[in-house]
C-alpha cells in the first residue's frame, strides 16, 4: 500500500548510519542524499526516507519484509552491532499467526524497527 514513508531524526549522521547498517541484510542501500535527507530502498527505489529534525520525533512501529528467517537472524545482528537496543530478539511470534518470524530493535530516536518473515522455515 506505501509507496514509502519519511520519518524525522534528531541527528540524520546517526540515524543514516544505524539504518543501512541495520537494513543492509535486506539489500537496503541510500538512493537519494541531500539537503532533503537521505532515501533508501532497494533496487534504486527509495521508501525510507530520513530528514533532520530538531525536536525528538514521535517513535514509530516500522517492520520491514524479509525474504527467509535467516535475513531477519541477520538484520537483528546488524542492528544490535549498529548500536539499535534489544526489543525482541528473533523468533517466531504465534500470537500473531504461527509462521510470524520477527525481531524487533529500537533505533536512535527510539523507533521500533521490525525484520518479519511471515513463511514457514524451509
Amino acid at each position: 500500500m506505501f509507496d514509502h514513508i519519511g520519518i524525522g531524526a534528531t541527528d540524520l549522521r546517526a540515524s543514516r548510519d544505524f539504518f543501512l547498517e541495520a537494513l543492509a541484510p535486506l539489500g537496503v542501500a541510500v538512493c537519494m542524499e541531500g539537503e532533503f535527507g537521505v532515501g533508501m530502498g532497494c533496487e534504486g527505489k527509495p521508501s525510507l526516507w530520513l530528514s533532520q529534525h530538531y525536536a525528538k520525533p514521535a517513535p514509530l512501529h516500522i517492520a520491514f519484509t524479509a525474504p527467509d528467517r535467516k535475513t531477519v537472524d541477520e538484520f537483528y545482528a546488524a542492528a544490535m552491532t549498529a548500536g539499535g537496543k534489544d526489543n525482541g530478539p528473533p523468533g517466531l511470534r504465534p500470537h500473531y499467526h504461527p509462521d510470524y518470524y520477527a525481531a524487533f530493535v529500537i533505533g536512535p530516536d527510539g523507533h521500533n524497527v521490525e525484520a518479519v518473515c511471515h513463511t514457514p522455515e524451509g
